[in-house]
């Protein structure tokens, strides 16, 4: 190194290297590729790759392994990964879909009369026919067997985290999401008439609205807590019973349904409480504005197969907005994915990346293309 050169004009000059350098070792594998087929391709790249991050350190091949899988990359883009019918299963639903999103529909929500999924739905379809359901996966049979067009289910919320029953059935059933919506949330302790916040000695509600809740809970702990598999069906329960000393936590609409007094309106952890919900179909449709695309895959537990994975999102500039991670039930340390992405399902290099993933031994499904509103 020249004593007389700045340290950051240095750095400034050696990035530039590097750039110029990885340009062209990206044309020079190119060139080494041409005439081979993808199968070839990929057992010359695994041996060359495998023997050199053997003999690197540490950081050099966490170096060397983000090159190759930009590498890779740059030929995902390139060259693109050839026929692949997940990708023209989407050029066909990108035909075929109806260029406005229904109004009526027949839907599947859980739970009973009064539940927010369906609230969402209401909110979704200006006249939903809806069927309610026991449970979640209910709502999956009822699309899949064609029962329903639509099912609304809860994904997240924004202050308790992902609904893990809902991901874990997604991985059994077979759906496409067409659309998603954030609901805002408002949880209220409610009882009936004459009731006070002294007189309850247990309080009914899902368990994701009790976590919501978590804090007031905590303040109150001379009242029982009971999970039960709706909100709705909290507010209902409460209704119901012969008992003075039972209150739900639920939504001002079940309050007004179910005929129950508003006790407290200031339960929450958070004003800013939001849950995600999705609108799944048995067929895949994707209508005209679709920005996020979800998707599931499977990854084993080896070192760095999510980094090598994510890379082929990042060096596309997409911007992943959410990763689940869920353990595959019979598999030991193997890990389904799911992943939201905000992009447009209509750029090519998307829907090389897609094919390119469906085309990997590892298990994956696109799960749909929608409009989050």
């Amino acid at each position: 190194m020249n004593d007389n050169v700045e340290p950051n004009k240095r750095i400034e000059e050696i990035d530039s290297e590097i750039r110029k350098l990885f340009e062209e070792r990206l044309e020079m594998t190119r060139l080494a590729d041409e005439g081979l087929s993808n199968s070839e391709i990929a057992l010359k790249c695994r041996k060359y790759e495998r023997e050199l991050l053997g003999s690197a350190g540490d950081f050099d091949r966490v170096l060397l392994a983000t090159m190759f899988n930009l590498s890779r990359s740059y030929k995902l883009t390139e060259y693109g990964m050839g026929d692949s019918p997940v990708v023209d299963e989407i050029r066909n639903a990108i035909r075929n879909t109806p260029q406005t999103f229904p109004t009526t529909a027949l839907v599947a929500c859980q739970g009973v009369e009064g539940a927010y999924s369906q609230i969402a739905a209401d909110k979704l379809f200006a006249g939903a026919d809806i069927r309610f359901y026991k449970n979640f996966e209910g709502v999956f049979k009822a699309v899949e067997d064609g029962t329903v067009k639509y099912g609304v289910l809860p994904i997240e919320n924004s202050t308790y985290g992902s609904v893990i029953a809902v991901y874990d059935l997604m991985r059994v059933h077979k759906f496409h999401i067409v659309r998603s919506i954030r609901l805002k949330i408002n949880h209220r302790l409610m009882a009936k008439s004459g009731i006070s916040l002294e007189d309850i000695k247990e309080v009914y509600s899902h368990e994701q609205a009790l976590g919501q809740c978590s804090n007031f809970l905590k303040n109150n702990p001379q009242i029982k807590v009971t999970i039960v598999a709706n909100t709705a069906m909290a507010a209902r329960m409460v209704a119901d019973s012969d008992r003075n000393d039972v209150a739900a936590i639920s939504s001002p609409d079940c309050a007004q349904l179910y005929g129950l007094t508003v006790i407290r309106d200031d339960i929450m952890n958070s004003d800013h409480n939001y849950t995600r919900f999705i609108c799944i179909s048995k067929e895949m449709q994707i209508f005209p504005g679709a920005s996020k695309i979800s998707l599931m895959l499977a990854l084993g537990h080896t070192p760095g197969s999510l980094s090598d994975t994510l890379v082929k999102f990042s060096s596309l500039g997409l911007n992943l907005t959410k990763i689940e991670s869920r353990p595959i039930a019979g598999r030991d340390f193997e890990f389904m994915f799911y992943l939201d992405i905000d992009c447009s399902i209509y750029s090519e290099d998307v829907l090389k990346l897609i094919g390119h993933l469906d085309s990997e031994p590892a298990e994956f499904t696109f799960l749909g293309s929608y409009l989050e509103v």
